[in-house]
């Protein structure tokens, strides 16, 4: 299990580490995406501030368009050595990695060889899972989005 060391990602992943007995690797490439001056604000506060609907992050962040966030370039490297680094570690190994929405977009725009902003077809929702298969050169989503504590 790899996992993102943000404070959110490890209260999440914490049940799950102890019903398993996993001990999660940690790695900072798979942190969030630095938001810059939206850090920390919610949508409504974005939009009030910026007047940009921060619904659309995804273009924004591909423009260069929110003052003193990560690039998108620098993101996808980021992470991309995280990826390598689980892909190295972990071959024919079935693994969880944890993370924020972001990274989840980002691993998958990675691994499915798509531009960043693309990503926003995906709905990646707090706690989802998302399950990926590779073998060899084939590599299939089984799994996107799923979210049963949306259902309790």
């Amino acid at each position: 299990m790899y996992a993102s060391p943000m404070k959110r990602v490890q209260q999440t992943l914490a049940p799950l580490a102890k019903w398993t007995g996993l001990n999660p690797i940690v790695l900072p490439g798979l942190r969030e995406v630095d938001f810059g001056a939206w850090t920390g604000l919610s949508w409504e506060q974005v939009y009030e501030r910026f007047k940009i609907s921060a619904f659309d992050w995804l273009k924004q962040l591909e423009a260069g368009s929110i003052a003193e966030a990560e690039s998108t370039a620098d993101f996808r490297a980021r992470v991309g050595e995280s990826l390598k680094q689980i892909l190295a570690e972990s071959a024919h190994k079935e693994i969880a990695v944890v993370a924020h929405g972001g990274v989840i977009r980002m691993l998958l725009a990675i691994i499915l060889d798509l531009p960043f902003a693309k990503m926003s077809i995906f709905d990646v929702e707090y706690a989802s899972i998302t399950k990926v298969k590779m073998a060899g050169n084939k590599t299939e989503i089984e799994l996107l989005n799923f979210s049963p504590w949306r259902d309790l």
